[in-house]
């Protein structure tokens, strides 16, 4: 397939938000490969969808839905898809913006039919003007961006990242939509992976599909000054761990775990070493980045416990939605 139509989907949820919302929008209308449309999807929240829906009513290639299932990340990403018309999905998180080329070489990879998924690369903004010196590019997914460790270039993965991703519309009809129970749903807890479970879905109903990482599809992620501390950095470690119970139980630990496991042997040894290092050579953040690193992997370690005997006996379930709806308007 060559030029698809890319739908864009942006899943929002609050107010606090609305600078954010407005500058993401703008980044898509602005790609050097326009987007066929712009979808905002509002998670359960009237005066949001209210206002958004009176911000854009002169826009056509904006529209604004509400979230038709049940409150949640994935449930927001399931009505987008069924209510775009592109022949590639491309989502977007509503605290971020594209460069101009971010749909253009998305669009790139598409051009092998094997090809179902297309990542990119996601750069912090962090609200303090700079990265905290304890923190480890390793654990860079803690907020939501892309970390050390994920090969550099266009290169085949596991899994693509959901805040900066594509999918082929085939793909949903082969796999599935996203599944609900596993990712945010509007919980204090910051859970995630409901990318992960849908990659390796995809892969066992296609197993001649392609997933590729480009990291030259780059967008920039605001990280509020809030997750620039340990304690938000231990919470989500905590519910990665109980995410990725989740996900084993799902697919399978094998193939669950088959990125985590060189992750967990050869990238985060090696930064633990690099960390020691700095702090002997009188580096600033040195100790703290190695400390980091081992804390995050025992808090994880400790979520993904928890998260499997909760689901051995059946007090975490979720839901793969099939996905459904009217592409012509």
């Amino acid at each position: 397939m060559s030029d698809p139509d890319i739908s864009v989907v942006i899943c929002v949820y609050t107010e606090d938000r609305w600078e954010d919302i407005l500058a993401a929008v703008a980044s898509v209308r602005t790609q050097s490969y326009p987007a066929l449309e712009t979808l905002l999807v509002v998670d359960h929240n009237p005066v949001l969808l209210d206002r958004l829906t009176k911000e854009y009513k002169e826009v056509q290639v904006v529209r604004v839905f509400a979230n038709a299932g049940p409150r949640g990340l994935s449930a927001g990403r399931n009505t987008g898809i069924a209510a775009s018309r592109g022949e590639v999905i491309a989502f977007l998180d509503d605290d971020a913006v594209a460069e101009r080329d971010w749909l253009r070489h998305f669009a790139c990879g598409y051009a092998d039919p094997r090809v179902m998924a297309v990542g990119g690369r996601t750069m912090p903004i962090w609200a303090s003007g700079r990265r905290p010196a304890w923190f480890p590019e390793e654990f860079d997914w803690v907020v939501g961006c892309t970390y050390k460790g994920i090969p550099s270039g266009l290169v085949r993965v596991r899994n693509v990242l959901g805040g900066n991703a594509s999918f082929r519309r085939s793909a949903f009809d082969a796999a599935g939509g996203f599944a609900t129970g596993i990712g945010r749903d509007g919980d204090k807890r910051p859970l995630g992976c409901e990318e992960t479970e849908l990659c390796i879905r995809l892969s066992r109903a296609r197993p001649d599909a392609v997933l590729l990482i480009d990291d030259r599809a780059v967008i920039h992620h605001r990280v509020p000054e809030a997750r620039e501390h340990f304690g938000y950095f231990r919470t989500r470690a905590y519910a990665e761990g109980l995410s990725k119970a989740l996900v084993a139980r799902s697919v399978g630990a094998d193939k669950g775990l088959e990125s985590e496991r060189r992750y967990a042997t050869r990238v985060l040894p090696a930064g633990v070493v690099r960390g020691l290092r700095d702090a002997a050579l009188s580096r600033p953040g040195g100790a703290g980045r190695a400390g980091a690193i081992v804390a995050g992997v025992l808090t994880a370690a400790g979520g993904y416990v928890v998260g499997t005997v909760r689901a051995r006996r059946g007090g975490a379930t979720f839901t793969v939605a099939d996905i459904e709806g009217e592409r012509d308007g």
